[in-house]
């Protein structure tokens, strides 16, 4: 047996630790005088090592993590228990010469300020480590709750856990301790909250309720059934239901997960949705503990080949002809049009025993025309208005972007609503009006009111440092067959937004708009073709460099009005007030500086254009 013991400190009563190798697979780490966190040294490129804390809570399970062998990328804290009782750490799988050995660290502190260049600046993001989709948003006494899916010890997915941020505003978010721990059962997965307000549950009025997936593999098969957890402190902390699992599928599916649970009126019941590979199925409760099977929609339709991930189900009244409908949100992976994961919907009715969508089997509408949009789904208890959060990534590369602290940022709040077009109904998303208290202050540009051949602004955006909005009102003549803008740097990067008038297409593309060589290491799904993405992309490159498109059928009118929102790593733009919205990471490797705009083919009238520079 090797022992090694370990001085943190040069104080002659610092904590130490002892090391030892039992035998060749396992190592111990025996603690003597705890601190907060035991700080794992991480190297990406290395495979995952099982690490686990010693102890007889359901959440002291085995967790993989890269730990590092030759060099450190960062580190990760792993909280030991509360006081200053001895603990034990137990390592299988890494090497006895693995820089992690002298490298690992006790600590009271973990530091988490912004160091990444690419973390956003006025979007949320957890301060360190992995995540992924939004769960169980709700509004409760004044303030948003976001819980996400998230891996504290790393920056690639695995071990996951629900994280939690709270705002009274959508836009300053607290970030809390972890809401949901993996245990026994396995991973927590997606899920959804709501407000028992009457307390069918049994645990009291005004409970929050978690609904989530637990996934775990046995003998190398998937298992994912649905589980409750509550909280009677406004969503600090959660215990779990005894009964656990309440819900599993009566046919074996393995791609069983994402509870959504909602209440309908009519049959004054609860109901669940819940994706089962490629359908939703519906379940009903009186006591929000039991549920029984109703129907499943989705086997046939929409985008294909697909999984059917993250489900939503609200009603939403059209703004053209005031009618309510039913609308399902249904993420799919993969199934996008240009690669990957996104987010598809259906409008329809439903009367308490299935939702019958007005559309065509093969008809695909999506919420969202750029690629890094997945995971949408909306706050629970908000009165009238209906707010959803997406995730911004795919999954595709979603592993490999260039990010250093956090890999994981969520899209900017927006308001859905539902319009009429040609006879169709089609879902839209604007900013949240709360997006405006970003605005610090309006930038002077100095712009004709009509823009021919090109208008260049070389330091239009000097200084903004890729966090600002841009609001462009115009008009092309009839002979206009593109007018655009772009935004370009110094290193030769560019992001070219343009109107096709002749395709009828707007479009944004990324395929220079810095780092985007990474896209190359990305990794399709076994069930999407090459072939596919590259016929109804722009100008595809990798399965990162490429450029997306929306149809301008969806507007209205000769009069285009233009939101961008840049966020060092991300841009959001949205047409016709919602109407498109296109959603897409990009990596400029210096800020943008330069504002071009120009039109081909005729002028373009520039009824208006207003530049703010954004932040916290």
């Amino acid at each position: 047996m090797l022992a090694l013991s370990i001085s943190c400190s040069k104080k002659s009563n610092s904590p130490t630790m002892e090391i030892l190798h039992p035998n060749d697979t396992l190592t111990r780490i025996e603690i003597n005088s705890p601190q907060r966190y035991l700080l794992l040294p991480i190297e990406e490129s290395q495979p995952e090592v099982q690490v686990r804390l010693v102890g007889d809570r359901p959440e002291d399970t085995w967790l993989d993590i890269r730990l590092a062998v030759d060099s450190i990328d960062y580190y990760v804290p792993l909280a030991l228990p509360e006081g200053k009782s001895p603990a034990t750490v137990e390592i299988i799988g890494l090497d006895r010469t693995a820089i992690s050995y002298e490298k690992i660290q006790l600590a009271d502190t973990f530091d988490t300020s912004a160091k990444d260049y690419y973390r956003p600046a006025y979007h949320h993001s957890p301060t360190y480590g992995w995540m992924n989709d939004p769960n169980g948003m709700i509004y409760k006494d004044g303030v948003y709750h976001l819980y996400y899916q998230y891996n504290p010890y790393g920056l690639k997915w695995g071990n996951m856990y629900w994280g939690h941020s709270s705002s009274r505003d959508l836009i300053h978010w607290e970030h809390h301790d972890l809401a949901l721990a993996r245990d026994t059962l396995g991973h927590i997965f997606s899920g959804n909250a709501i407000l028992d307000k009457q307390g069918t549950a049994g645990f009291g009025k005004d409970a929050i309720l978690a609904y989530y997936t637990a996934h775990n593999t046995h003998a190398g098969k998937q298992w994912q059934a649905q589980c409750l957890a509550y909280s009677l402190d406004n969503g600090k902390t959660f215990t779990k239901y005894a009964g656990n699992p309440i819900l599993t599928p009566f046919d074996g599916v393995s791609d069983f997960r994402d509870p959504k649970v909602f209440w309908y009126a009519p049959e004054k019941s609860w109901y669940m949705i819940v994706s089962a590979d490629k359908e939703m199925r519906f379940y009903r409760s009186q006591d929000l503990k039991k549920w029984d099977y109703v129907s499943a929609f989705g086997e046939g339709y929409g985008a294909r080949p697909n999984q059917f991930e993250c489900p939503d189900f609200f009603q939403l009244t059209d703004e053209t002809t005031g009618k309510e409908k039913w609308v399902m949100i249904v993420n799919i992976n993969p199934g996008c049009a240009f690669g990957g994961s996104a987010t598809e919907y259906f409008v329809g009715t439903f009367d308490g025993k299935e939702f019958v969508p007005e559309t065509a089997p093969e008809i695909a509408h999506w919420l969202d025309f750029g690629k890094d949009h997945y995971a949408l789904v909306t706050f629970h208890n908000t009165g009238a208005r209906t707010i959803g959060i997406p995730w911004v990534s795919n999954w595709q590369y979603a592993n490999v972007t260039p990010f250093k602290q956090t890999r994981g940022t969520n899209g900017l709040p927006r308001d859905l609503f539902l319009f009429t077009k040609d006879g169709t109904s089609y879902v839209g998303a604007r900013p949240s009006k709360e997006v405006e208290a970003l605005r610090k202050e309006q930038v002077s540009l100095s712009l004709p009111q009509s823009i021919g051949e090109e208008v260049r602004l070389p330091d239009a955006l000097k200084g903004l440092e890729d966090s600002f909005e841009l609001e462009l009102e115009l008009t092309p003549a009839a002979k206009t067959t593109r007018v655009g803008l772009v935004l370009s740097n110094e290193l030769g990067d560019e992001l070219p937004i343009y109107l096709d008038l002749e395709k009828e297409r707007i479009t944004m593309d990324r395929t220079k708009s810095g780092l985007i060589d990474f896209g190359t290491k990305a990794t399709p799904h076994d069930r999407e073709s090459n072939d596919w993405r590259d016929r109804d992309g722009v100008n595809y490159q990798n399965d990162f460099a490429i450029a997306t498109w929306a149809p301008l059928s969806l507007c209205t009118g000769k009069t285009y009005k233009l939101r961008l929102f840049v966020d060092r790593s991300m841009a959001e733009l949205f047409v016709q007030g919602g109407r498109i919205a296109m959603t897409n990471l990009i990596f400029p490797r210096k800020p943008y500086a330069t504002l071009r705009l120009y039109s081909e083919g005729g002028a373009t009238q520039l009824h208006s254009a207003k530049l703010y520079r954004l932040g916290l």
